[in-house]
């Protein structure tokens, strides 16, 4: 008993030092952000202000178009989660429960694209594709060629499967319509899913540097993850607590809908590693 104790203690302690070391670079940005230019290199270093110096936030958000580059990632990130969800269920609801020609090879197929490097492999091509369209600097160019994944897709298939097939004979003897079966039974079950898989898609959303970086030509077009880069290149290119006003103001999304959703991304966790 007593060497189970220690032993629990241990592994909270190794915990409790790994999230240390993973919050570390957000605490020490929001840290920055709040000190006045000749206090950030200042020596010894202060890591607690002593005064709040806001004005960094005001001027990140003078010297680039913040608040319109966070509504564009705002609408990005909420299009491509919304597209991946659509399309990894209804994809995944095919694979799970129903049996067609080529259903191995299609799956097997789609397997396989998870092993490709997309940044390297499919920029050009997808570029080249958006240009044909006329879709370069558009939201349309934003987020369509990410409204489907395979990670998704292979997710909710393996989901799927968890869920009893009696349900679905049951609902059709019913009179109900896969359809029917597939929003009113099939999702309500798997909200917890969904609820994590929300989460990763969009945080990834969010976090998309290169493919907005070269289909978006206007300032008024680009994310806000560009933007920080663009600070870094602006009059305040020297000033860090102005580039890290804008870095906060970056990831404060992300860090409010994931303590908002917490919960349910953790049972979702939980529920999907029980059912492994």
């Amino acid at each position: 008993m007593k060497r189970k104790r220690s032993l629990v203690i241990f592994y909270e302690a190794i915990l409790i030092l790994v999230t240390i070391v993973m919050a570390l670079p957000l605490f020490l940005a929001i840290t920055i952000s709040l000190q006045k230019p000749e206090v950030v290199f200042s020596y010894p270093p202060k890591f607690f202000p002593t005064s709040f110096y806001w004005k960094n936030y005001v001027e990140a958000f003078k010297y680039v178009p913040l608040a319109r580059l966070l509504l564009n990632s705002l609408i990005v990130a909420t299009l491509i989660t919304l597209g991946k969800l659509a399309t990894g269920t209804l994809a995944g609801f095919a694979f799970s429960h129903f049996n067609f020609k080529g259903k191995r090879v299609m799956f097997a197929a789609l397997f396989a694209t998870l092993f490709l490097p997309a940044e390297t492999v499919m920029i050009l091509p997808l570029f080249l594709i958006m240009k044909s369209f006329g879709w370069v600097n558009t939201y349309w160019a934003l987020t369509v060629p990410f409204m489907a994944s395979a990670t998704n897709t292979f997710l909710m298939r393996q989901h799927f499967l968890t869920i009893p097939k009696e349900l679905q004979d049951a609902a059709l003897i019913d009179g109900a319509s896969y359809l029917q079966f597939f929003w009113k039974i099939l999702i309500p079950l798997s909200r917890h899913m969904l609820a994590g898989a929300s989460i990763i898609n969009f945080v990834y959303a969010w976090n998309m540097y290169l493919w907005p970086l070269i289909v978006t030509m206007e300032d008024k077009m680009k994310t806000v993850q560009v933007g920080v880069k663009m600070l870094m290149q602006s009059e305040s290119a020297n000033n860090w607590g102005v580039i890290m006003a804008g870095t906060v103001v970056a990831l404060a999304p992300t860090v409010i809908m994931f303590l908002a959703l917490q919960n349910l991304f953790v049972r979702s966790l939980v529920r999907s590693g029980m059912k492994g």
